[in-house]
């Protein structure tokens, strides 16, 4: 009785579940309110979520998702070398293909980015004279198109790989497991955000006559291979988050490899120019040592971890350990960002691109709050990048033990995404990203935040379930 007198006569505290403006005419009252950010399991799909509850401390998935995460957080990975594409990936040398970032899909449902690269690759392959008989040439049937992830590879945005790129050569010294990625052209007008002119193709031919055999020959000078993965773990002391802002691993890696550039005479030269000037120089290789790593966790049976999140500017895919090969699509988003002046949302293409594997791997968007100075560049404050790196800790299997965060005390990054704890939580995986112009040939127009969506994630829950 008296506990029910002090309910009745003291001071009115609440708790509001549901949305925010419930609690509005409470708090008017003069009320103390506290909104619980609380959201119903899978989607409010009442069959998945018993499907959910099922699943949890299972004891199977338990003990594989331990092996899996374990897989992720041991795995390394050093560069070895720069070779062209078709030395690397065999299937670039038999017939005319091209690798894209994201999921499958074909020329007619390609969004115009893409599309602008398809075009700007068919004729640096010299496979089409000019950009309107390349378009051509990609409706004929003629090319063929697969993932990048098809081949171990990964390329941001667009993620274009031609036979004849020269792509970075990643390789985990334990497994001897590879990983690859195409190199980056900086930022604004590049074959990765659709764009395609004369600009565009000549920096790529010199890309390949040049850039690519001089990193090569000066990583084979070295006595040691680069260990991008170290690398990481030291940008992320120096203010980078290795997806939208590179600027400490880009420095890290000039000065590594400046001695042996400058040995190859006036090509090694411009090409640390080239390198001075892009401070995403190292993004790529950042992406390939995050291919090795999550691939290093997947075709774990019954795992629910996720092991890529890619998406081609249409559709948004997952892949999951215990799932192989197979991917869980879903309608890819439009970015919340900051856009270069004249430009704005109606603009923007859907999300696109592999470059959140350096997500799935427990950096990019997971380790925001080692990199305050990002939201100048994507939007939002530095309490919003912290937020994201604690938010994320609730959806992940473990924390890395290389990645740390200084503004958490060192802890270390969230990694490893649990499809489940995505679907319990309904907290989606952040994604800080590039804006490409809908339009095929215009290039970047900004940077912002997106989100996974949840969709994707479901389906995924219901094929795991049908496989114990």
């Amino acid at each position: 009785m008296n506990a029910l007198n002090d309910l009745m006569t003291g001071e009115l505290k609440a708790v509001n579940v549901g949305l925010a403006s419930f609690a509005d005419p409470i708090a008017e009252a003069g009320a103390q309110v506290v909104t619980l950010d609380w959201r119903p399991p899978a989607l409010g799909d009442a069959a998945a979520a018993m499907r959910l509850a099922r699943l949890f401390n299972d004891e199977r998935i338990e003990k594989a998702n331990a092996t899996a995460i374990e897989r992720v957080l041991a795995a390394q990975a050093v560069m070895i070398d720069v070779v062209t594409a078709r030395d690397a990936i065999p299937a670039l040398g038999e017939g005319k293909l091209l690798l894209h970032a994201g999921p499958p899909i074909e020329w007619e449902r390609m969004c115009g980015p893409m599309r602008g690269a398809v075009a700007g690759a068919i004729v640096l392959e010299g496979w089409a004279a000019d950009l309107e008989h390349a378009e051509k040439v990609a409706a004929s049937g003629e090319v063929k198109f697969a993932p990048c992830h098809h081949h171990d590879a990964v390329g941001p945005m667009a993620g274009l790989i031609s036979p004849s790129m020269p792509l970075y050569v990643l390789e985990d010294p334990t497994t001897k497991k590879r990983a690859y990625s195409n190199l980056n052209e900086g930022i604004g007008k590049a074959l990765r955000f659709g764009a395609n002119d004369d600009e565009v193709i000549n920096k790529l031919r010199w890309m390949n006559a040049e850039v690519g055999p001089t990193l090569s020959k000066a990583l084979r000078s070295l006595k040691e291979p680069v260990n991008i993965k170290s690398n990481i773990a030291q940008a992320l002391q120096m203010g980078d988050e290795c997806h939208n802002r590179n600027v400490g691993s880009t420095s890290l890696w000039s000065r590594q490899l400046a001695p042996a550039l400058a040995r190859q005479g006036e090509p090694g030269v411009r090409v640390l120019e080239f390198m001075r000037d892009n401070n995403h120089f190292s993004l790529n290789a950042n992406m390939a040592a995050c291919k090795l790593m999550t691939a290093a966790g997947h075709g774990v049976p019954h795992s629910t971890l996720v092991t890529a999140m890619a998406r081609n500017g249409v559709d948004f895919g997952i892949r999951v350990s215990g799932c192989g090969d197979r991917w869980f699509v879903t309608k890819a988003p439009i970015p919340d960002g900051l856009y270069f002046p004249g430009y704005g949302p109606d603009d923007a293409n859907p999300d696109l691109g592999d470059s959140a594997i350096t997500e799935t791997a427990g950096i990019g968007g997971f380790a925001m709050a080692a990199a305050p100075a990002v939201v100048g560049f994507v939007g939002g404050t530095p309490a919003d990048a912290v937020a994201y790196s604690i938010e994320m800790a609730d959806i992940t299997l473990a924390r890395s033990r290389d990645f740390q965060l200084p503004p958490l005390g060192f802890l270390g990054s969230p990694t490893g995404i649990d499809l489940r704890k995505v679907l319990d939580t309904g907290s989606a995986p952040v994604i800080d990203t590039g804006i490409a112009h809908r339009r095929p040939g215009v290039g970047q127009i900004g940077a912002g935040i997106t989100r996974a969506p949840l969709e994707c994630f479901l389906e995924a829950l219901g094929a795991v379930d049908e496989s114990l």
